[in-house]
């Protein structure tokens, strides 16, 4: 590492509610297998959110965390976190929660609140509800040889993405992952596939965006 990404940096989960100690598990693994230097906590409120060096939306219930986190004003900070170059993972609901917009196959567009930084329209349950979970593997170049297992538990699809967004996973021709300059957002839960490639891709985004920051004088 440089200089820069040699001080140990700090991964936020957001505690609300969802797969929260599945993802501090993997986002710790992606460190040990990394050998970076960095430590996982979870943050609720803007002034721990201010603090985080990168930041992880965990699967669970959308319209929760969302309703929590706009309740505890921590959607302005997250928005404006991640507009500064924050790097974000967000899988399942956490995918749905930064998006532009949302649509139920059932209700038609919802009117729950996101951080709306991630420029993809989604819809939700695209494959079904709880009974309809399933896994399949993807084939994700950004992560290297050998597919990924994806794990499909009342997941989302991307319906629209904007120009601007990277297209790096698709099933049964919906999309099923992107990345949009420092956001990663995935309709498939990483942290239970037992594989860190993804966690690993945030903690170098991490890395990358610490060693800008010191280059270009805006370390926070």
């Amino acid at each position: 590492m440089s200089g820069a990404a040699a001080k140990e940096i700090t991964i936020g989960v957001l505690g609300f509610q969802g797969d929260i100690e599945e993802n501090v598990a993997a986002a710790k693994q992606a460190l040990s297998e990394l050998k970076v230097k960095g430590k996982v906590e979870l943050v609720r409120y803007p002034e721990e959110m201010e603090r985080i060096d990168g930041l992880i939306l965990p699967g669970g219930e959308s319209t929760v965390q969302s309703s929590l986190a706009a309740i505890q004003h921590s959607l302005p900070v997250l928005k404006k976190r991640i507009s500064e170059g924050m790097p974000v993972l967000g899988t399942c609901a956490g995918m749905i929660m930064l998006s532009k917009k949302v649509f139920d196959r059932v209700v038609g567009e919802t009117k729950q609140k996101t951080i709306g930084s991630l420029d993809i329209v989604v819809e939700r349950n695209a494959f079904g509800r709880q009974n309809d979970s399933f896994e399949s593997d993807l084939e994700i170049d950004s992560l290297g040889k050998g597919p990924f297992r994806g794990v499909f538990i009342r997941a989302p699809a991307v319906s629209e993405a904007g120009k601007d967004v990277q297209i790096i996973a698709r099933h049964a021709n919906r999309i099923v992952a992107v990345r949009q300059k420092n956001i990663i957002g995935t309709a498939f839960h990483p942290e239970l596939a037992g594989d860190a490639r993804m966690h690993r891709q945030l903690v170098k985004m991490i890395l990358e965006n610490a060693t800008t920051a010191a280059t270009t004088g805006k370390q926070r």
